[in-house]
């Protein structure tokens, strides 16, 4: 049975940082494609950061850039999301998911997802 588990949620005060991290199991996991994804509330699901099972590539939507860093350690099954400078807008359920497709935005071609974890930003 495949598992992911978010941790590492919480509420921070604007401009400050949050590592969330997700572990799996039962799944080939360096062989996935791993994203993060998140969704505030009455809005819809939304990509944030994807790192390939494919050389490692990394994406990030733009909101995001040059503030969060995803990154993986096959050898604990777990792929991070490093958040810094965090904004109030920021603030939204955080999960993980597994696709074995080599890099994919589209919450639809994930196989496998977590159940989130909330990240909440006070200004």
């Amino acid at each position: 049975q495949v598992q992911l588990v978010e941790s590492g949620g919480g509420l921070v005060q604007a401009g400050g940082p949050l590592r969330l991290s997700c572990a799996g199991s039962g799944l080939p996991f360096s062989s996935y494609t791993m994203g993060w994804f998140r969704q505030a509330p009455g809005k819809e699901r939304e990509f944030v950061a994807v790192n390939s099972w494919s050389g490692g590539s990394t994406y990030y939507t733009d909101s995001v850039k040059g503030r969060f860093n995803i990154s993986r350690d096959n050898a604990k099954n777990t792929v991070y999301l490093q958040m810094n400078n965090l904004k109030p807008e920021d603030t939204a359920v955080y999960s993980c998911a597994a696709s074995i497709s080599p890099y994919s935005r589209r919450p639809s071609n994930y196989d496998y997802w977590g159940q989130g974890t909330q990240v909440t930003i006070s200004s």
